[in-house]
């Protein structure tokens, strides 16, 4: 399990949003995600990602603010997909950064000492980058099959990667659910991530009192 003392202690649950929200649904959908959040902090999730690409900047950082009053000073931590400007001034505890973005390392020496990075990864090559390059984390995956993200790359190479990254936290994602979690962590993962699983408030509760029951 992860060392790094910007992230929680334990196995890393980490929740991302779904990504249905847009300008026209934004106040039902914003309701729903704080919702979510409630409970993900009630139920002791670490980690929670806002990832809602279909928002304008200001309709992120909006949600974000009101996200950030609710997780604050919690064990959840609240991250912002690709904008670590708003997750800055929303007063959230960090980024996620996709595949795509710019390098953990820029980030690192231009935001607080502080301040949580995560790291989209698909390879060894791009986990081990990102890890160098002073991320606090990674996801890795798809580790199982899920609509439109491509050939999994199964467990084997998820263990290849935390073998690889030795105590640094690699979080699995892709395809992960009740019947494969445990599997993950297993072989090797600090974590999981998941947005249709971890979404369903039902799941949140039983999965993280069956984590606890799991490894305490």
């Amino acid at each position: 399990m992860p060392a790094n003392k910007r992230l929680p202690p334990g196995p890393l649950t980490y929740l991302i949003t779904s990504g249905e929200s847009n300008p026209s649904n934004f106040s039902e959908k914003k309701s729903e995600i704080i919702e979510t959040l409630r409970i993900a902090v009630e139920s002791g999730i670490k980690l929670f990602q806002i990832r809602e690409k279909h928002l304008s900047a200001k309709l992120v950082f909006n949600l974000a603010l009101e996200a950030g009053a609710i997780s604050r000073g919690t064990g959840t931590k609240l991250l912002i997909n690709g904008r670590a400007d708003i997750a800055l001034a929303a007063k959230a505890d960090g980024v996620h950064l996709p595949a795509n973005s710019l390098r953990a390392d820029v980030i690192r020496r231009s935001f607080p000492s502080g301040f949580l990075i995560g790291v989209s990864t698909h390879s060894l090559a791009e986990a081990e980058a990102a890890a160098h390059q002073g991320a606090d984390f990674v996801t890795f995956g798809p580790v199982f099959e899920t609509p439109g993200k491509g050939e999994p790359t199964g467990l084997a190479v998820l263990q290849q990667a935390c073998d690889r990254l030795g105590h640094f936290p690699v979080i699995a994602i892709g395809g992960l659910n009740e019947s494969n979690w445990k599997s993950a962590l297993d072989h090797g993962a600090s974590g999981f991530a998941a947005i249709r699983f971890l979404n369903d408030a039902a799941n949140l509760r039983k999965l993280v009192q069956g984590i606890q029951n799991e490894y305490r």
